[in-house]
């Protein structure tokens, strides 16, 4: 017998290839989180949604966020995390209506990205931008000359 399936999900809803070339360049082919650039990847970057579409985000433009595969894995459906300095849940770092600056700092000669906010070191703890492999390539690039990127996706 046949009982058929009730879809339970919500229907797909995909990046188009004119979405995801616009939100690259927008963010000049860097993560909008960690600032890493697509460039020396080995992974091909993600376009996220910032709100995500299980929490009512929609697939448009200022939604979506260039990411790399480990802030994208990180992050997958969090918008909150607790801030390690004070145990109050805030809310992530949102690429789009908040300046990277404000939130975040390098130290260590560009290899590592500090917190200057609740919602930097929330985000920075949640997407865990430190990870080791990402530190040691930025010291890397940075002494190519070619680390930080020259601007951050700001508003």
């Amino acid at each position: 017998m046949n009982w058929g399936f009730i879809r339970l999900t919500m229907p797909e809803k995909r990046v188009t290839v004119k979405q995801r070339t616009a939100v690259a360049k927008r963010a000049d082919d860097c993560c909008e989180y960690c600032l890493s650039q697509s460039r020396f990847s080995t992974q091909r970057f993600s376009v996220e949604n910032i709100t995500p579409r299980s929490r009512g985000g929609k697939t448009a433009l200022d939604n979506l966020a260039f990411a790399c595969q480990g802030c994208n894995g990180h992050k997958a459906t969090k918008t909150v995390a607790r801030d390690p300095a004070t145990g109050e849940i805030v809310s992530l770092y949102d690429p789009h209506r908040q300046n990277w600056h404000e939130h975040f700092a390098w130290i260590d000669e560009f290899a590592v990205i500090v917190g200057l906010s609740p919602t930097g070191r929330a985000t920075i703890e949640a997407l865990r931008s430190n990870r080791e492999n990402l530190i040691n390539l930025r010291r890397i690039l940075y002494t190519k000359g070619v680390h930080p990127p020259a601007k951050p996706a700001d508003i």
